[in-house]
């Protein structure tokens, strides 16, 4: 209901000075209203008053001159009037009343049929419905407005999840445009690992919240997500229609994986000092007295026994002492050096091996030295065993290709090679200790690789892809 302490401004859009006051006195004799009512008598005050917005409701005559009502309505429709507009005409005509509601118009009313409880009713009913539809509008424009400015990918599908809208942000996360990604079906950009029958046709009952999913965009990257969605029946009863959200958490997965990798070394440093010393102890004994037993008198035989024992004994020494120092790395000693030359003298320390398996090398470099504060000896560990790694890797005259870029967050070396490659099922495995799939390997050479980059605040990845070979890439911040 209208409350009756509001005044309401009406417009009486009329060329018939006559028909303006019975209309005005109609308007006056309605009970518990109050209302100001102002006459216009031509198109262009009218079109004036619409465009100031002076006025909470408009009654518009059919006959404007050399204009008419729709000419009106047309003309407020582009002016986004959200007030109601009620057209008036002489003689009762259906074609001009579904043209009027076609155009915008609230209400159709015959003049001859006026009466007081008449225009109560049609303009309660024309100001109740403006009030909802503006209510509805600034509903609607808040939920556009969180549907657009959202950072999580959010859409609108049907029942067989073929998408009809997407937000911004989804257009980011697919790499396609809205254009392109209307139509298609949002099992295009799932993994098929991870679809596994999960997402048939919906109906209004199989919500689905927060299903971790892959989803593979229009660059061919893998971006871990949550997937929920929430299907809702139309007003037709017979169809409805899925709304969803993709939060992407592939940043959140990789600092969860970061902080796995940092716990299983601190467990593994403590487990290493355990069991070197619990070890070193009785060995020690072992190297003394195989030192005593040395000098006397043994035949042949005996002193290969001897010559096994002692040589292992140190073998076992000096594998304790390499893990002691994994365990316990020492202080950085952090100076000004050019990656480029850090790339180079590690390419060097292993130029024998390179040399041997007629290994074909390829730099790319930036034309200018990249200055990065680090500790050289070190980085130049880092790279060699991961140069090392790549040269077992490949059969004789394989390809090593070793990149240095450059970009707004910091810089980038890439060691690709064209060995055997690896299955997925290793990668979250590579830099844990003792984790090798070489037959002679130790397991460390990753592991000390991922420590030091650690403690210089760098990180290093790597892809591969069985019989197409393998990736590094170890990346600084500026």
């Amino acid at each position: 209901m209208m409350p009756s302490q509001y005044k309401h401004k009406i417009a009486v859009i009329e060329d018939d000075e006559d028909d303006y006051l019975i209309i005005k006195d109609y308007i006056a004799d309605i009970e518990g209203k109050s209302f100001t009512v102002d006459w216009f008598q031509d198109y262009n005050s009218a079109i004036e008053a619409i465009k100031n917005k002076q006025y909470h409701l408009y009654f518009v005559d059919y006959f404007l001159g050399h204009k008419t009502g729709l000419d009106l309505l047309d003309a407020a429709a582009e002016m986004n009037c959200d007030e109601p507009i009620i057209l008036l005409t002489g003689l009762g005509n259906k074609a001009i009343d579904i043209k009027a509601m076609e155009r915008g118009a609230t209400d159709y009313l015959v003049k001859n049929d006026l009466s007081t409880e008449k225009l109560e009713r049609c303009i309660r009913y024309a100001l109740e419905r403006s009030s909802f539809l503006k209510e509805l509008k600034a509903r609607e424009a808040k939920y556009r407005t969180l549907f657009e400015s959202s950072k999580d990918a959010v859409f609108i599908t049907d029942d067989q999840l073929n998408l009809s809208e997407v937000n911004d942000a989804a257009v980011q996360l697919l790499g396609y445009s809205e254009e392109e990604l209307v139509g298609r079906n949002l099992r295009e950009f799932i993994s098929a690992h991870h679809l596994n029958g999960k997402l048939k046709p919906l109906n209004e009952n199989s919500n689905i919240e927060d299903n971790e999913i892959k989803i593979i965009n229009n660059n061919n990257e893998t971006r871990e997500c949550l997937l929920s969605l929430a299907p809702q029946r139309q007003a037709d009863d017979e169809t409805f229609v899925v709304h969803g959200i993709i939060h992407d958490i592939t940043k959140i997965k990789k600092a969860e994986l970061a902080n796995l990798q940092a716990e299983k070394l601190a467990a593994n440093e403590r487990l290493i000092r355990m069991l070197a010393h619990e070890i070193r102890n009785p060995l020690n004994n072992i190297i003394l007295s195989i030192e005593q037993l040395i000098p006397l008198e043994r035949d042949e035989f005996q002193k290969s026994f001897m010559d096994i024992i002692q040589r292992n004994s140190l073998r076992i020494n000096n594998i304790i002492t390499e893990l002691l120092n994994l365990a316990k790395p020492s202080d950085l000693i952090i100076l000004e050096h050019s990656l480029q030359e850090i790339v180079d003298e590690s390419i060097a320390r292993t130029a024998d091996r390179i040399k041997l398996q007629n290994i074909h090398v390829k730099k790319h470099y930036p034309p200018d030295p990249i200055i990065l504060k680090a500790d050289k000896e070190k980085l130049i560990i880092v790279f060699t065993n991961i140069i090392i790694n790549a040269i077992e890797a490949m059969n004789t005259n394989g390809l090593l290709n070793i990149s240095i870029s450059e970009s707004e967050e910091g810089y980038e070396v890439c060691i690709k090679d064209t060995g055997k490659g690896f299955s997925k099922e290793y990668h979250s495995r590579l830099f844990e200790p003792f984790f090798t799939m070489k037959k002679n390997g130790m397991g460390l050479g990753l592991t000390v690789a991922y420590s030091i980059l650690q403690s210089h605040n760098a990180k290093i990845r790597a892809q591969s892809k069985e019989n197409e070979g393998t990736e590094f890439h170890v990346s600084f911040k500026k």
